[in-house]
């Protein structure tokens, strides 16, 4: 029978010679047992991602105040970015895989056209007026509604209204800078064309078939109006009253599978005084708030999101999300990075 006992203690590097651990390095060479726990530690990964939550009101007024101090032509996007202290505030990363930010264009101003290859969705927060112009196709920006840029395509953030509009940022950057595939161009202008999926993807069962073709863009629908989104929410709230969970999935119409390729993207309808329990899953998650009130208990800790907090929460981790109020539901969108965790084989449901 194997002795598995005699691997509970591993070598350390100090148990080495100087001598031999100096030549290893002259030749970029490092022992793996030393480090061997760590990489692959027992039954749980090692996770830098903690629970942290951005109260809104403090952050806007800090946003607020960055558009007094930097004009944006000084900044071509006005962003704080929600960092993750798990993670070091100087590496920018809510997650290990996403990247926050909450980003601010005032009356008149335009955040110019660019590309990128990182992957970004843009949830309205507050005001009216603004627009996102991605690969021509012009995107209205309401409270609640989600706005795709995926990796490639350009965009470009215009405001003709007479308020500040201010949307949270989601991009898979901390994955795409990690393989070392993180880079931006620029382009002076776009050319404005008709139509808008939205309106083309309106009704759930049916997809335009222009002379019995579909559609072949990899991207067909680039904005999910918040007023369809949370008319499905209700409508599913009223259809099955007893569901535990209800919540919806923002997918690519034409395909069905997750709206873009490396994060998912949700809404979550708690009902009045409903306590809702989410599973430990390997992906890490963020959570914002659109309408209401709820309380987030994670692991030893728990926070109240107020109307547009933000948290994020680490994976492999139970989450328990509770309405504040017995009277009306409150709604959450919700960020994780479900597809990327199955692309790689990892994905995992303890629930």
């Amino acid at each position: 029978m194997q002795d598995t006992g005699r691997f509970d203690t591993l070598g350390r590097l100090e148990d080495l010679p100087q001598d031999y651990r100096d030549e290893l390095t002259q030749h970029n060479l490092v022992p793996l047992w030393p480090s061997l726990r760590a990489v692959l530690p027992p039954h749980v990964p090692a996770r830098k991602t903690q629970p942290t939550h951005w109260p809104y009101a403090k952050l806007r007024e800090l946003l607020l105040k960055a558009g007094e101090l930097t004009p944006i032509e000084k900044a071509e996007r006005r962003v704080l970015v929600l960092a993750n202290p798990g993670h070091g505030l100087e590496k920018m990363q809510a997650s290990a895989a996403m990247y926050l930010g909450m980003q601010l264009l005032l009356p008149g101003e335009l955040a110019p056209a660019h590309k990128h290859t990182p992957n970004a969705v843009r949830m309205v927060v507050e005001g009216e007026g603004a627009w996102t112009l991605v690969n021509g196709e012009k995107c209205p920006m309401s409270r609640g509604d989600l706005i795709l840029t995926p990796t490639g395509l350009w965009h470009e953030h215009g405001h003709d209204g007479d308020q500040p509009v201010i949307w949270l940022d989601v991009l898979d950057l901390p994955l795409v800078y990690y393989i070392e595939a993180s880079y931006h161009e620029e382009v002076p202008s776009q050319t404005v064309v008709p139509g808008q999926g939205a309106k083309s993807y309106a009704r759930g069962g049916v997809a335009p078939t222009t002379v019995f073709q579909r559609a072949d863009k990899a991207y067909p629908m680039l904005r999910y109006p918040w007023a369809d989104a949370k008319a499905a929410l209700e409508s599913i709230a009223a259809d099955l009253p007893d569901q535990e969970c209800v919540q919806v999935t923002y997918i690519n119409p034409e395909t069905g599978k997750d709206a873009e390729n490396i994060l998912g993207f949700y809404a979550l309808m708690l009902r009045p005084g409903q306590t809702l329990r989410l599973p430990a899953r390997s992906p890490a998650q963020v959570f914002h708030q659109i309408e209401g009130s709820a309380d987030v208990s994670v692991e030893a800790q728990a926070f109240t999101l107020a109307e547009a907090d933000t948290c994020a929460v680490p994976g492999y981790t139970a989450v328990t999300l509770t309405n504040r109020s017995a009277n009306a539901p409150a709604f959450l969108f919700v960020a994780d990075e479900a597809p990327l965790h199955r692309k790689l084989g990892v994905y995992e449901n303890r629930g």
